[in-house]
């Protein structure tokens, strides 16, 4: 099935995806993602905040199902199986069990949500957010991606209401439990599976740093006001503070006004990601570093631990040998903390990364690997919806 999307949106020169939520190539894997559903004879809608959904089975009739799933929208020069991996896992997960002639008791559903990396428009999980009303939509609407057009006007432009957007609590009733499977992003994983326990507390700042803009050439440099040295202590600092607070820290944007090899700038504009085990310690490397810039919280998540009965659950169901999957902590943000976070049971399942590499081309799971997650997937949807043969 990844082989199927494999081109989409991918950079034939670095191997890299570029899939920005709403564009061309999220549009085609939105159409993919019908095309499987309509395959199996699943039920496929698109809610209010772009989230897409297939159903085996009827919420409506039968009560709040089990849902899994992740997204298909990428970080920019992103890896093939952060998101996709999920959603096709889910997809396949339910063919091994109607394989075996498994009836569930209650509803299941592949979910894919929309724009989950914030590559575009700089918030993550905004379609979850939405759905849980944790974003406003009247600041959702408002944001803007890089050739400052906003989501209110791409939104119309493909053909969607973005009137509409905000928490959904029909479509967020049908969810009883949500089970997300993801390519592991680090190298703690030893064994092909593994379950989560908590995400780290994370969030995204917009660092402005302002100056005058002026000649290089011609400009002492005691006459200067050069916000780019500024821009420069800081992303030392952020490096220096975040080990010294035990998290961790990243400058990975920055936008230069004007922008001219030439000048000294009159603004840079930098975006700072931080993360950590204490939230009191990512935010006092935050508080530390805005000397000398305005600072604009973008996005924030607070730290989630997931529900431990739910989880040993999972671990037990997915394990090998009659030995629990391993359970661990991680420091990338999902879909899953969101939902969890709002009061739904979730659990979220990790598929070994060899390599540890994420968010860049070398992102790497073995096949094997995935085909024990998908394993391990079914086993645990079986398991939380009952039923049989």
């Amino acid at each position: 099935m990844l082989a199927d999307i494999e081109q989409i949106g991918r950079n034939p020169r670095t191997g890299g995806y570029r899939r920005d939520a709403w564009s061309s190539a999220d549009m085609e894997l939105r159409e993919w993602f019908t095309h499987q559903a309509a395959k199996r004879g699943l039920t496929s809608h698109e809610d209010r905040n772009g989230n897409l959904w297939a159903w085996w089975g009827d919420p409506s009739v039968q009560g709040p199902g089990l849902v899994t799933g992740s997204h298909l929208d990428s970080v920019r020069e992103g890896g093939a199986f952060d998101g996709p991996l999920g959603v096709a896992s889910a997809f396949e997960a339910i063919d091994l069990l109607r394989g075996d002639g498994f009836q569930p008791d209650r509803p299941i559903a592949v979910a894919c949500f929309t724009d989950e990396e914030g590559a575009r428009f700089g918030v993550p999980c905004i379609g979850s957010r939405l759905l849980t009303g944790v974003l406003d939509p009247d600041r959702a609407r408002s944001l803007r991606d890089d050739q400052g057009h906003s989501l209110d006007e791409v939104l119309t432009a493909r053909g969607r209401e973005p009137g509409r957007l905000g928490r959904d609590d029909e479509t967020l009733a049908r969810v009883g439990v949500f089970v997300e499977l993801h390519v592991e992003q680090g190298r703690a994983l030893e064994a092909p599976v593994g379950v989560a326990s908590a995400i780290w507390p994370h969030g995204r700042w917009r660092f402005d740093f302002r100056g005058t803009a002026d000649h290089a050439g011609t400009t002492a440099f005691e006459d200067r006001d050069d916000p780019m040295l500024a821009y420069a202590h800081a992303v030392l600092a952020a490096r220096t503070q975040a080990e010294a607070h035990g998290v961790r820290a990243t400058f990975g944007k920055v936008r230069v006004e004007p922008n001219n090899a030439n000048a000294i700038p009159s603004l840079v504009t930098a975006w700072l990601d931080a993360r950590g085990p204490e939230t009191e310690k990512v935010r006092a490397l935050v508080t530390e570093l805005a000397a000398g810039a305005d600072v604009t919280e973008e996005s924030w998540t607070p730290e989630v631990t997931f529900d431990e009965v739910l989880r040993t659950r999972v671990a037990c169901v997915a394990g090998l040998d009659g030995h629990p999957a391993p359970i661990l902590p991680t420091a990338a943000g999902h879909d899953a903390g969101i939902l969890a976070s709002a009061g739904v049971p979730t659990a979220m399942l990790f598929v070994r990364n060899p390599t540890g590499v994420s968010h860049a081309p070398g992102e790497f799971a073995e096949p094997r690997d995935c085909v024990s997650g998908v394993i391990a997937l079914a086993a645990v949807l079986a398991d939380l919806t009952g039923g049989g043969a």
